[in-house]
């Protein structure tokens, strides 16, 4: 079976998805450059990440949907359990957002570009200044009513257990007294490993927990925020992809 499925990724959805893939990149580029970033920004990604799982047959689950409101700002934090974890956010989550993503993805051909132009964050670790201007940069799109999305562990899970988070969207959560709102993956790993290059069919279930607000004076605890952010994530993954 998994023979028949390569040959089918060879021939019809790898075609497909690279084609699929330049125009909604060229469609990003265009529609934001004469000013609409603000929905071109969000809704070629979206349908190109739909149209990603779909081709790739990877059926996508999502609960909690009702947690959100599209008309408000959120920092959205997640688990990271996969190069799919990105196909099914854009594609299912339902919120229109801009990623917080690593600097390295801006080097891709064209979609590099149309992630910058169309106002995604590009996250530069490198020097104090760098993370500085990082930072700046993603305030002035929550500031502009959007919302982000971070992957707080920094990078993909190796061995499918969920580690330790980052303070970043935190502290930007805590800067703006924004509602944190937890989603957690699960199958993802199954799907598409660290250090795997093609997928394998199979179901990915994304839950959106309810928002973490800040307390009445508008702020939230930064140690707190990360523990009750973990523990909602990790209450909708399976025993064997806990926190080791």
């Amino acid at each position: 079976m998994i023979i028949l499925y390569r040959i089918y990724q060879f021939l019809i959805a790898i075609p497909v998805l690279l084609v699929v893939t330049i125009v909604a990149a060229l469609a990003t580029i265009i529609g934001s450059s004469i000013g609409f970033s603000r929905t071109m920004g969000y809704w070629p990604g979206h349908v190109w990440a739909r149209i990603f799982c779909i081709m790739c047959l990877i059926r996508v689950s999502v609960r909690g949907s009702c947690n959100i409101n599209k008309k408000t700002s959120y920092v959205f934090v997640a688990n990271h359990q996969g190069a799919f974890d990105i196909f099914t956010i854009y594609g299912y989550l339902g919120h229109n957002f801009r990623w917080m993503m690593k600097k390295a993805l801006e080097k891709i051909p064209l979609v590099g570009y149309a992630c910058r132009v169309s106002g995604h964050i590009y996250v530069d670790n490198s020097t104090p200044s760098a993370v500085r201007t990082t930072m700046e940069t993603a305030e002035k799109r929550l500031a502009g009513g959007l919302s982000v999305v971070v992957f707080p562990e920094g990078s993909r899970t190796r061995d499918g257990h969920m580690h330790s988070f980052r303070r970043g969207a935190f502290t930007l959560a805590v800067e703006f007294g924004l509602p944190v709102v937890p989603v957690t993956i699960d199958g993802a790993f199954n799907v598409l490993p660290r250090g795997k290059m093609l997928p394998r069919p199979g179901r990915i279930n994304i839950t959106i927990h309810e928002p973490i607000n800040p307390a009445k004076e508008g702020k939230h605890e930064l140690a707190e925020l990360m523990e009750r952010s973990a523990d909602a994530i990790a209450s909708a993954l399976p025993e064997n992809q806990l926190p080791a």
